[in-house]
């Protein structure tokens, strides 16, 4: 009798832990965004001005338009290639003007960011603040390459430079900052307070960027009804929003336990949008379903994708994340991680190559770069998952128990398949 009031107490046990999540999301709201129309790469506007460029032009306006219209295309695609283009016409651009050369540095720098130049980013930051010429937005330029590069003193004391709690840019960097610190909470209320300012100015362009921000700091806070609500929102404004889509995806594969609907939205998106990333996060969907041949199938796609030399560093990251989780290739993950953490020496950089040493077995290596250059220094769930993993091999058994039980907090960041390494840590 006993053995069987014990079956029925686990059998209760794992049915409340399998207890199907509060629904939040709902078809109806986002299956009139899955279509697959392919945004335009051109238009009557960027045909005029481009029309009046030659191989000799000189027709400074027309290279800051439309590699303005490059950049925007490429925000709209994912594709590389209008990245690149944007590229080439804003060297000219700074090539041959004669007055607003500071702008241009600042633009041409904004796309080297893009495309992970960092190092080249902060020499065109300083050439345009040294030009005295808009000197405001060179030092936001050079806060954000600053956090871009892991030189935090540096971009503190450029978000100091900036203070202004009326101006939008300021709210958004001072709310990145707070993220950054670990005060998320805060993050989130200066961010409200961006979104309250680019509404009142009925600004699109920042409404949709406060949008999508908000419902990513949202996400983080465990406010999902918010962050869904934020996602449809900017859909509303631009219902080709690869990066809503997403996020919504991620709040039905993370949080409604439902992959294959996840998977159904994300491959709306791989139909028109270029970015190799979403095809991994499709892998991950796969490898939690035990699909091995989806798996696969999105492996391939991302590394036929990534083989484009035009991506440069854009994607070392993911490289060396699909090495150390996917495919166990952990001497290339190595490689990669050296050479990102040459490039910039962020805690994100200096987590791989620690991932890396400790999935080749050397311990004490990557519980040496933790303590160094990660402990105390982010708030990033992935990296903290990672460097519990580490503290558990080497014995660190009290900080392990304080790690872990943040991590708990942070499954739905982390998605499903965490759960159980977590509680196994």
């Amino acid at each position: 009798m006993k053995y069987t009031f014990l079956i029925i107490v686990l059998l209760m046990l794992v049915s409340c832990s399998q207890e199907a999540p509060e629904q939040i999301t709902d078809i109806r709201d986002y299956d009139v965004y899955l279509s697959s129309a392919e945004s335009k790469k051109t238009s009557k506007y960027f045909e005029q001005w481009n029309s009046m460029i030659k191989p000799d032009s000189m027709q400074l306006m027309s290279f800051g338009i439309v590699a303005g219209e490059y950049s925007r295309y490429f925000q709209e695609t994912g594709d590389i290639a209008q990245l690149k283009m944007a590229e080439r016409a804003l060297k000219k651009a700074v090539e041959i003007a004669a007055i607003g050369k500071s702008g241009y540095y600042r633009a041409l720098a904004r796309n080297y960011i893009s495309q992970h130049r960092f190092k080249e980013a902060l020499e065109l930051a300083k050439l345009s603040r040294n030009m005295g010429s808009g000197v405001g937005e060179s030092q936001k330029l050079l806060f954000d390459v600053h956090m871009e590069l892991g030189n935090y003193v540096d971009a503190q004391k450029y978000l100091d430079s900036i203070k202004n709690m009326s101006d939008f840019d300021y709210l958004i960097r001072l709310a990145k900052w707070n993220d950054h610190i670990g005060d998320l909470e805060t993050a989130i209320h200066f961010m409200e307070k961006a979104k309250v300012k680019a509404e009142s100015a009925k600004n699109s362009s920042l409404m949709l960027w406060s949008y999508t921000n908000l419902a990513d700091y949202y996400g983080h806070a465990g406010r999902i009804q918010d962050s869904y609500d934020h996602y449809l929102k900017s859909l509303r404004m631009d219902p080709q929003n690869a990066y809503a889509k997403k996020g919504i995806a991620w709040i039905v594969f993370s949080y409604e336990k439902n992959p294959k609907e996840a998977l159904r939205i994300l491959d709306s998106i791989t139909k028109t949008y270029m970015s190799p990333d979403y095809f991994l996060l499709k892998a991950e969907i796969a490898e939690y379903m035990g699909d091995s041949s989806q798996l696969t199938h999105n492996l391939d796609s991302y590394a036929i994708a990534v083989e484009n030399p035009s991506y440069g560093a854009m994607y070392n990251v993911y490289n060396a994340d699909m090495y150390l989780e996917l495919t166990e290739q952990y001497n290339k993950a190595l490689k990669v991680a050296e050479i990102e953490v040459d490039n910039r020496p962020t805690p994100e950089s200096y987590n791989l190559l620690a991932y890396s040493y400790f999935k080749l077995g050397e311990k004490d290596r990557a519980l040496e770069i933790v303590r160094k250059h990660i402990e105390g220094k982010t708030y990033e769930p992935t990296i903290l998952y990672r460097t519990a993993e580490i503290y558990k091999a080497t014995g660190n058994y009290s900080k392990l128990s304080e790690l872990k039980q943040e991590l708990l907090g942070a499954i739905y960041e982390l998605g499903p398949s965490m759960e159980s390494k977590i509680l196994n840590l």
